[in-house]
């Protein structure tokens, strides 16, 4: 039987960084016979984060967000998905805005505060999560991401099924350094790190996304 794999791109950007790593883990799932419906955040319709109006608390609708806007497909998508692949880059030492409105709606729903039922997903599903971001690994530490990735891991995982992540640092941000005048980064290492680097990450991304629809 054909397994659905849900993907989402939480990045503002078109063909960059984030959203080819994303195409490549839906790539590896279609080659291992996973169905792909992809969602761009950021063009969607307009979406909040959780309203916090615990509609999804209420007997008739437990477990599912009752705010009716562009998000409500892709939630709809998720809750019958056999996997999920979400990207996003980090911005100033967070996720996207999108991200976090998506996933305050994804998680919140999940959440009972019951003690007889713990959670209203009975159903969980394995996640790819990717984050791109512009910062070395030796900088992690000291930005507070490895807390950052540690949180999203652990709190998917609790929510939304068993999780794995991955992340490409030092990318390129722009093809053209000069242009825009940016000293702080050595250009022509970024560049060898795109040709030499990415390609393998771009592999990585693949074998995750295949590994999600087995």
């Amino acid at each position: 039987m054909q397994k659905k794999i849900v993907s989402i791109n939480c990045s503002p950007r078109t063909g960059w960084n984030t959203d080819i790593l994303v195409s490549e883990a839906e790539k590896g799932a279609a080659a291992n016979g996973g169905e792909i419906e992809r969602f761009d955040l950021y063009k969607l319709g307009p979406f909040t984060g959780c309203l916090s109006c615990f509609g999804c608390k209420t007997e008739k609708y437990q477990g599912k967000c009752v705010t009716n806007d562009a998000l409500s497909p892709v939630l709809e998508s998720i809750q019958k998905a056999d996997g999920l692949i979400i990207g996003t880059p980090i911005y100033i030492s967070e996720v996207t805005a999108g991200f976090r409105a998506f996933y305050e709606r994804l998680a919140f729903q999940t959440i009972t505060y019951r003690e007889d039922i713990h959670s209203y997903n009975n159903r969980k599903i394995p996640v790819v999560l990717i984050f791109t971001c512009n910062a070395s690994k030796s900088a992690f530490a000291h930005a507070g991401y490895e807390k950052l990735l540690g949180k999203y891991s652990e709190e998917m995982g609790r929510f939304v099924g068993p999780t794995s992540v991955f992340v490409a640092s030092e990318t390129m941000q722009v093809d053209n350094y000069e242009k825009w005048g940016w000293t702080r980064f050595d250009a022509k290492e970024r560049e060898e790190r795109r040709r030499n680097v990415f390609p393998v990450e771009m592999e990585e991304a693949y074998n995750l996304g295949f590994n999600v629809a087995g």
